[in-house]
């Protein structure tokens, strides 16, 4: 009987994950191999990061996907298969070990990894255990795989939705990790996404990178750009729904479905950023172009003043138009409007490039809360943008100065 309470990687028809500690990290108490599988080939698309230094396991993958098929992800934590003379060699091994034991073509399989930089990956203790990885597929694995991805993460980052295509409940899953040396063009962050859905190679391709650009490439925590940030989906098309081949009704229903999943891991690894107390939401409106709103949000959002101040409940508004100055954005630099959002109320700070007289008592109460919005508003357009991000505390030095110890 199939399990209706599907959650996360899992929740699509046909898929199954499974995590567990293969012996790459040191603690045997974190799972660190993990494995995504569809009972059917699927159509694939990926997204990477932009940094010019990039991990083996993002060249192996690019290679498998050149014809945008796969039916299997294999992921490591704890190493990242970066910057070392046999990366390609280790990588292509885990696709082939992985093929062998669940019966497909190693050009079937994605690859990716997550964790220190620098250092040499033993296949040994992958191919010890890939045995065990796939004996123990589940339907409801979902988590253990999610964990089996995580590095610094203190939380599990995994959501699911349904919704309907002509007449048929159609589903979409993921997982991802992500909390540190994370900035826009993507992140140290890895998305795995699953669904149902039926779509061609190219309508798959083009959701994903519009999807991707309003969310994933919106988030930022410290400014550095990661070397193996990948953002992969599989789709079985086991929903039944008619192929989506062109941008219709359908291509709009599954990219809003994709949207919110991709909202809700990003805004997810904003808030379990490294040693963060807060998530902070820049909600920039009026802007002249969309290009302009995204610039003036990711500058904000990005700015180690402004996420100083949110950590100290500082209502420090001039730091956030010291941000969107120097953006690469056009914008009358007179008409900027700012305020503050939490659970505890709303306040404005500054009207028309101004300050305004401010009650510091109520404002303190307000960025006291762990969820922040920042509302700028530039009268000066019809475009709007999110960025999403965190606030920058004592514990981010500790973590990153303690990383490889």
């Amino acid at each position: 009987m199939e399990n209706i309470n599907k959650i996360g990687i899992c929740a699509p028809k046909g898929f199954y994950a499974n995590g567990l500690h293969c012996g790459i990290r040191k603690n045997k108490s974190k799972k660190d191999l993990s494995l995504i599988y569809s009972d059917v080939m699927c159509t694939a698309a990926s997204c990477y990061t932009q940094n010019k230094v990039k991990g083996a396991p993002i060249y192996v993958t690019k290679e498998h996907l050149e014809d945008h098929k796969a039916q299997a992800i294999i992921i490591n934590s704890g190493n990242a298969n970066t910057c070392n003379d046999n990366g390609i060699e280790i990588a292509n091994q885990m696709c082939e070990l992985s093929a062998t034991a669940l019966k497909l073509k190693p050009e079937d399989i994605i690859v990716a990894s997550t964790g220190v930089i620098g250092e040499k990956l033993d296949i040994t203790p992958i191919q010890n255990h890939i045995g065990e990885l796939v004996q123990g597929l589940n339907d409801n694995n979902s988590l253990a795989a999610c964990e089996g991805i995580m590095t610094t993460d203190t939380i599990a980052k995994q959501f699911d939705t349904a919704f309907e295509i002509d007449g048929h409940t159609c589903h979409i899953g993921a997982i991802a990790k992500g909390s540190g040396m994370i900035h826009p063009n993507m992140a140290t962050m890895l998305a795995f996404v699953t669904s149902d859905v039926a779509i061609s190679e190219d309508m798959l391709i083009e959701v994903l990178h519009e999807v991707c650009n309003d969310t994933f490439n919106m988030v930022t925590i410290d400014g550095d750009t990661s070397t193996n940030d990948m953002l992969s989906i599989l789709c079985n098309g086991k929903a039944g729904n008619p192929e989506i081949r062109e941008k219709n009704e359908n291509y709009a229903i599954f990219k809003n479905a994709l949207f919110k999943i991709c909202k809700d891991l990003s805004k997810a690894i904003a808030k379990d950023g490294e040693g963060a107390t807060k998530l902070l939401t820049c909600a920039v409106v009026h802007a002249k172009s969309d290009k302009d709103a995204k610039a003036i949000a990711k500058s904000v959002i990005a700015s180690s003043l402004v996420k100083s101040a949110m950590f100290g409940c500082d209502a420090n508004w001039g730091r956030i138009l010291c941000a969107i100055g120097y953006s690469d954005a056009q914008y009358d630099e007179t008409t900027i409007d700012v305020s503050f959002e939490s659970n505890a109320g709303s306040i404005a700070v500054c009207k028309n490039s101004q300050g305004l007289q401010v009650d510091e008592e109520k404002a303190l109460e307000i960025l006291k809360a762990d969820e922040i919005i920042i509302h700028v508003d530039m009268n000066n357009g019809e475009e709007s943008a999110e960025s999403w991000g965190c606030d920058l505390t004592y514990d981010y030095v500790k973590i990153n100065g303690e990383y490889r110890t």
